[in-house]
């Protein structure tokens, strides 16, 4: 038996500048366990660890929040059975803390002051691992399309090829991903199957899809730099405070764009992937996370949208 729940560091600007320079960190009281903790809880029935997340900050904080770089899994047990708890950084955005049954304290500290007020070791080391690295990093989805059949048995072309009735069930559960990392912009290759992924997700905010050819398969292949230069447009155009960009692509064409990135980074990135031989299941997605001069800190990847 296995206990899946889902939290993460929840963090906001702590300077008078209004810059990420200095953070500080949620830590809430829970009477129930008389512990100090970081927020997170169960995953529920039909619920993903992404909502689960977003879901139990508001419950246990009182605050919205758009989720970032994966930090950790930690597995522990609990009365014979194994617990996984999926860590993210989120960060706070409007909300503000009201005491109940459930956590009755929270207390917004810098994290050296936060760790030793945590009272589990596997919490301490949620937060060090947050605080390894920048906290307003900025973030591009990689997002590869959805089913969509078999090209063999698709008589035009193939830039026309739709999403199937599998692929259009992958678009609608990636609209709740997306809104878990705070999706603001939308981008895609302009081929069909791109475009109709992003679709669920575009109806349920009303943000336009852009047209992105350079990230097409055979754009990167005959011009893998201008495709770079694209992601790092992207990039600058994501917003440290919470704005997410997201982009609908291939499956070649993705993961050299990982591998290039990651190469070229001066700090080999985080990622419980092999970066040097990135997968690319169809709907699946690479969380990107650009440090404050482009480069590739954090690389996270779903395999689906229903993790």
């Amino acid at each position: 038996m296995t206990v899946v729940a889902a939290g993460a560091v929840l963090w906001r600007p702590a300077g008078d500048d209004g810059t990420d320079e200095k953070v500080e960190v949620a830590v809430v009281h829970r009477p129930h366990r008389g512990d100090w903790s970081l927020p997170k809880g169960k995953v529920d029935p039909g619920e993903t660890r992404v909502d689960a997340a977003v879901r139990e900050i508001v419950e246990e904080t009182g605050f919205a929040t758009v989720l970032g770089r994966h930090l950790q899994t930690v597995r522990y047990p609990v009365n014979g059975e194994e617990k996984v708890v999926e860590f993210w950084a989120a960060r706070a955005r409007e909300g503000a803390f009201v005491p109940g049954d459930e956590t009755d304290e929270l207390r917004w500290l810098a994290p050296a002051d936060a760790a030793p007020l945590l009272t589990y070791a596997s919490d301490r080391d949620v937060l060090d691992a947050f605080a390894a690295r920048p906290a307003g990093l900025r973030t591009v989805l990689l997002v590869r399309h959805a089913l969509a059949g078999k090209r063999t048995e698709w008589s035009r072309p193939d830039a026309e090829r739709p999403l199937d009735a599998e692929g259009r069930e992958q678009a609608q559960q990636l609209a709740g991903l997306l809104a878990g990392f705070g999706v603001g912009a939308l981008h895609a290759v302009p081929i069909v199957r791109c475009r109709q992924t992003l679709e669920p997700y575009a109806a349920l905010t009303g943000l336009a899809v852009h047209d992105t050819p350079e990230l097409g398969d055979g754009a990167v292949e005959a011009d893998e730099a201008a495709a770079l230069a694209t992601l790092a447009r992207l990039a600058s155009g994501a917003d440290a405070a919470g704005t997410t960009v997201a982009a609908c692509a291939q499956g070649e064409g993705i993961p050299r764009l990982v591998r290039a990135l990651a190469a070229a980074a001066p700090v080999p990135p985080e990622s419980e992937r092999d970066l040097t031989d990135p997968p690319c299941r169809k709907g699946s997605v690479w969380v990107l996370s650009f440090g404050p001069d482009g480069e590739l800190v954090a690389a996270d990847y779903h395999r689906d949208a229903i993790f």
